[in-house]
């Protein structure tokens, strides 16, 4: 039953990541050579201190065209902080009705510690909907 399934076989483990002092075009670079949505920001030890969006990249690049800037920044100056996180063995059910709830595409995953362990998104989550249907329907 996928009221019982928790997170850990179906995250992604290895997900795209900047430093919080990373230029902010650098990580623009990542996302659009990668095409991703956004990256997680992590300290030198890989503990979370945030999510950089195409939204808060978007943003960044629009305030440095109206104030003709050619640097627009580093990533922390414009990542999202405070992100909501969940950890191994959360259910999967209760991480995608909050994720739904909050409007998010993605959740970091971390250990009790706040270190990115992996990241769980709307894909992946859609995908363990659909391999627990057709299991079903077999």
């Amino acid at each position: 039953m996928l009221r019982s399934v928790d997170l850990s076989d179906y995250i992604h483990k290895n997900p795209a990541k900047a430093l919080a002092d990373d230029r902010l075009f650098d990580a623009i670079d990542l996302i659009t050579d990668n095409r991703l949505t956004g990256v997680c920001v992590v300290t030198e030890k890989e503990e979370l201190v945030g999510i950089l969006s195409e939204m808060d990249c978007l943003r960044a690049v629009i305030a440095a065209t109206y104030n003709d800037t050619a640097d627009v920044g580093r990533v922390s100056d414009f990542m999202t902080r405070g992100v909501q996180t969940c950890q191994l063995h959360d259910n999967v059910v209760d991480v995608a009705n909050d994720m739904v709830a909050k409007g998010h595409r993605r959740r970091p995953v971390v250990d009790e510690n706040g270190k990115l362990i992996g990241q769980i998104s709307c894909r992946q989550i859609l995908r363990v909907v659909s391999m627990f249907n057709r299991r079903k329907t077999r």
